[in-house]
């Protein structure tokens, strides 16, 4: 079976979130143990390190219709681990620096669904799926469904978050599509043109990266506006929970770790040692440190926990903060850890090093989330044998269950509602129960078997692609 990635970001070439990790990590899985060519396409950035760039072999280069106007695309081929991995370049729209976050993105990721289609020309691979991630790939399923360049290719669409769904002026279908009028009801949404929705209404199948996610986001609360159309399509739709990369997540080969280990406490103890001096915070075994490695934004529930700050350090604990996000939220932890500086550390920046060493050097792992399709950080928290502490919501909901001390059941500590109070009560409750080592270890025990890599999930997408080449 060949299957054809698209997608805006994928690890080890560009990053800004959780869903580079997936690219990365979720081809490798599939070509591995199921025996599927899977190959993946993306923009060739300009910050795309040049050590991939030299490693790049030109396949061709060919014309992609914008409009009126012709523009070209210079496609690269590079094979690492084993997976195919292809990059499109133009200089107009991806040479400059960063990733989005520019007025033009939807000109930019139009293009780049439309350079996937005719690029396909140019290499030796023809999928029998195409599956597309993300409002920076939805238009390039709506245009594979509708142009047919495989006759008779299936399409598969996985929303990674709901909540960014590529919207732009409606004129962008009639100025940059190509496509007559019959096909604007596809494309648009509450007058607007809606990457997101032309991926929704043209998908052969929808997945989301949680089943939790997959029916939350049919109400209005968490639907992001799109609600309507996913009930409508509910049949389409199936939660898929995301795995981690194995390999690159292993406290026993992690390079960056002061010691490795496997359900070992005494080595573990000696990562958390070690993140305490490198942080300069008192190094001290007993009192418990709760990590965080996320992007600063209101989603990830970060306001509570800064609403909770005074109270949380009436408690015995440290906390470690890693990452970049919303200014209010940036300034919080700063100013919190100038008032605490041996209790917090705020690096509000991002290094991969210290991210792998806060997983294996905390006691707990905070993710208070508004919502969370997926969540990476509490599966590489399990991985790294640390104790999540959640909210009981989507991917969350999933992948952590409370910890019952009487039946001795449950792999962490989760709280429901969305209330900076509930979340304090919570850490309290379960900062009572580690201090009990009988209790701690049971816990413990409960995590060193809740790992999550991608051998599951990759059966299921297996499956689901199955059963769309044999509808054929």
């Amino acid at each position: 079976m060949n299957v054809l990635f698209v997608a805006s970001e994928c690890t080890p070439f560009a990053k800004t979130g959780g869903l580079a990790d997936v690219i990365g990590s979720l081809p490798q899985e599939l070509k591995k143990n199921h025996r599927a060519d899977v190959r993946v396409i993306l923009p060739l950035y300009e910050d795309i390190a040049d050590e991939w760039k030299e490693r790049m072999e030109k396949v061709g280069s060919t014309t992609v219709p914008v409009g009126w106007r012709n523009q070209k695309a210079t496609l690269y081929k590079l094979t690492h681990d084993s997976i195919t991995y292809y990059f499109i370049y133009n200089g107009y729209y991806f040479g400059r620096n960063g990733y989005y976050g520019y007025y033009d993105d939807g000109e930019r990721f139009v293009y780049f669904s439309r350079a996937v289609i005719e690029c396909l020309s140019l290499t030796d691979f023809t999928p029998d799926i195409v599956h597309g991630h993300d409002w920076q790939a939805g238009l390039a399923i709506a245009l594979f469904n509708i142009l047919q360049p495989v006759p008779g290719i299936k399409t598969v669409f996985t929303i990674h978050n709901l909540k960014y769904q590529g919207v732009m002026g409606i004129d962008m279908f009639h100025d940059m599509l190509n496509l007559p009028g019959e096909h604007l009801f596809g494309f648009e949404w509450n007058g607007m043109l809606n990457c997101m929705k032309a991926a929704l209404f043209h998908a052969d199948k929808i997945t989301t990266v949680s089943p939790s996610y997959a029916k939350e986001i049919q109400y209005p609360y968490f639907g992001e506006g799109l609600d309507s159309i996913l009930r409508d399509r509910q049949e389409d739709v199936e939660g898929i929970i995301n795995g981690i990369d194995g390999e690159a997540y292993n406290p026993e080969s992690d390079p960056y770790l002061e010691a490795p280990y496997k359900q070992d406490p005494d080595s573990k103890q000696t990562n958390k040692e070690a993140l305490q001096r490198k942080l300069d915070l008192p190094v001290n075994k007993d009192i418990p440190v709760i990590g965080i490695v996320s992007r600063l934004v209101e989603q990830k529930g970060l306001p509570l926990v800064l609403h909770m700050m005074p109270e949380l350090m009436e408690q015995d604990v440290q906390i470690v903060v890693l990452g970049t996000g919303e200014k209010e939220l940036e300034d919080g932890f700063s100013h919190a850890a100038y008032l605490y500086p041996d209790k917090i550390s705020a690096n509000l920046y991002f290094d991969e090093g210290l991210a792998h060493q806060i997983y294996a050097g905390s006691d707990f792992f905070l993710m208070p989330s508004l919502f969370e399709p997926c969540g990476l950080g509490q599966l590489i928290a399990l991985q790294y044998e640390t104790i999540p502490i959640v909210r009981e919501i989507g991917g969350l909901k999933d992948t952590v269950a409370s910890f019952n001390e009487y039946t001795g059941e449950g792999n962490g500590f989760t709280f429901r509602n969305y209330n900076a109070h509930d979340m304090f009560n919570t850490i309290k409750y379960a900062l009572t129960v580690y201090a009990v080592p009988e209790k701690r270890q049971t816990l413990l025990t409960n995590v060193y078997h809740s790992q999550y890599d991608w051998k599951d999930s990759a059966h299921q997408y297996i499956y689901l692609y199955s059963s769309l080449v044999a509808s054929q």
